[in-house]
């Protein structure tokens, strides 16, 4: 049996600024967070910046990582949450939650499609995503990172993949209801004024030629006037 891959490590310093002063720690490359636990006190601490954001780059939502705080031995955490700048997108303040290794976890999964759908390349449908992630419950080293699903069985209109379809790991429980539609395949758009401006075509060309037969036969002024209108 294979050794499980090592975590990711990031290290992190206690810190006292809090407030509007955390500006001066982002000028300086150090990201405020906050690492908390089931009944654990919140330890407020920084972290470098880059470290952070090669970290994200690299490891999946549900990753565990070794944090070590002022060099103390590393605990199992998840990040929680990731307060980014609305404009660029960069971190402003991190959650971590320490974990307990024994202890089942509830997290939302991603579900990401691979494959082609034959509705899709040779009938014009538009794929439609309806869900994007489910909700499973598993222990902290048995999280999924994605729930990956082939779109190949949609191939016509009338298919549909459901949350009951998808292949969860053995390891951990589906939280989502099956019946829950994950994804499909929409009909192109029927364009039907072509359809009416023929028809319409059809009546003028009627009401023309009748016009027509009315000046050979040297109709009333007034009636050749109201065809023309026509």
């Amino acid at each position: 049996m294979s050794a499980a891959p090592a975590r990711p490590k990031l290290a992190a310093a206690r810190r006292t600024v809090t407030g509007k002063k955390v500006a001066y720690m982002r000028r300086d490359g150090r990201l405020p967070a906050v690492v908390f636990g089931r009944g654990l006190e919140s330890n407020s601490v920084s972290l470098d910046t880059h470290e952070f954001e090669v970290l994200r780059r690299h490891a999946g939502p549900n990753t565990l990582i070794d944090l070590s705080v002022d060099g103390d031995a590393a605990a199992p955490v998840l990040v929680s949450e990731v307060q980014l700048h609305r404009v660029t997108r960069k971190p402003l303040h991190v959650d971590l939650y320490v974990v307990r290794m024994t202890e089942e976890l509830i997290v939302d999964v991603a579900l990401v499609s691979e494959g082609i759908s034959d509705a899709v390349e040779n009938a014009a449908g538009t794929l439609l995503h309806v869900i994007d992630h489910v909700r499973v419950r598993a222990l902290p080293d048995h999280l999924p990172e994605a729930i990956h699903y082939s779109i190949e069985s949609l191939a016509t209109f009338d298919d549909a993949i459901h949350v009951r379809d998808l292949a969860i790991p053995s390891d951990a429980t589906l939280l989502t209801d099956g019946e829950e539609v994950v994804a499909k395949v929409l009909p192109p758009r029927v364009e039907e004024e072509p359809v009416v401006a023929e028809a319409a075509e059809g009546e003028e060309g009627e009401e023309g030629a009748e016009g027509e037969e009315g000046a050979e036969g040297e109709a009333p002024a007034g009636e050749g006037e109201g065809n023309d209108e026509g």
